[in-house]
């Protein structure tokens, strides 16, 4: 296992083993063999309460010897992954998703090894607008993976289409234009939800919380507002489907996905600092 050059451990002792018990879980929800089918649905689910478990122990900085919140690109990351699971929980009760399964229980288990490896920093609450802000930063990130696996899933599907192969028209069980709805129902909301991110982050320098600062944070999410901006108006005044819609939302989640995760993974992992 690697250790965080932001911290001198990795975790408490219980945390560790409920990250390697959440991976196994993970990854046996995504092995595409046989005699582990009918468990994948229950391991997924497994591994899905005990990641909510961590993220409250590692964000929680439960633990440490100081206060606050611990929030690290590995934490960031696992929360995102765990939004994006639990979307899937929600669509796999009415249309099965096997293959989907697969990629999750894969992304699930990376994610809680990376939370565990690289938790960050405790850091104090400047704010009581300090939950609230990390609280939609992160659904954010959340909403706009979920789109991003749609957007996935329809691009298959539409290149199998065009191919004459099986199943072309459809994916995830559905028709291509009801789940390019789903898709952009996503975008929708992740950008309602980025757009109250950055109007709070603006609002709490207005008032003196904090100086407003120009660092990669706040170009790179401004930069993703813009794109997902773009994307919006260029599908409802021009009608952008298809591959043009996806790479614009494949785009502004890349630059949303640098603006902290990318940054934090740079200074912890990279550069071994922690601010």
């Amino acid at each position: 296992m690697i250790l965080s050059t932001a911290s001198p451990t990795l975790a408490p002792g219980g945390a560790l083993l409920l990250a390697a018990v959440a991976a196994a879980l993970y990854v046996g929800a995504a092995l595409p063999l046989a005699r582990l089918q009918r468990f994948s649905p229950a391991a997924l689910l497994g591994g899905f309460v005990l990641h909510l478990l961590l993220l409250v122990v590692d964000i929680g900085g439960y633990g440490q010897p100081e206060a606050g919140a611990r929030l690290g690109f590995g934490p960031v990351l696992s929360m995102a992954v765990w939004l994006v699971i639990a979307v899937h929980t929600v669509e796999s009760r009415l249309v099965p998703l096997p293959a989907v399964r697969q990629w999750l229980g894969f992304a699930g288990a990376l994610a809680v090894l990376l939370a565990a490896a690289f938790p960050g920093d405790t850091r104090p609450l400047t704010s009581v607008w300090a939950p609230l802000h990390f609280a939609l930063g992160v659904g954010s990130y959340g909403l706009f993976g979920a789109a991003v696996l749609h957007a996935v899933l329809l691009d298959a599907a539409e290149r199998r289409l065009r191919a004459g192969g099986p199943g072309g028209g459809r994916a995830l069980g559905m028709p291509l234009l009801q789940i390019e709805r789903l898709t952009f129902r996503f975008v929708e909301a992740g950008f309602a939800v980025l757009t109250a991110t950055l109007v709070l982050g603006a609002y709490t320098a207005a008032v003196g919380v904090h100086g407003w600062r120009w660092d990669h944070k706040t170009v790179f999410s401004l930069l993703a507002w813009a794109v997902f901006a773009a994307l919006l108006l260029g599908r409802r005044l021009r009608g952008w489907r298809g591959r043009r819609a996806t790479r614009w939302l494949y785009a502004g989640a890349g630059l949303l996905l640098l603006g902290y995760a990318g940054s934090r993974f740079v200074l912890e992992v990279l550069l071994g600092r922690a601010a």
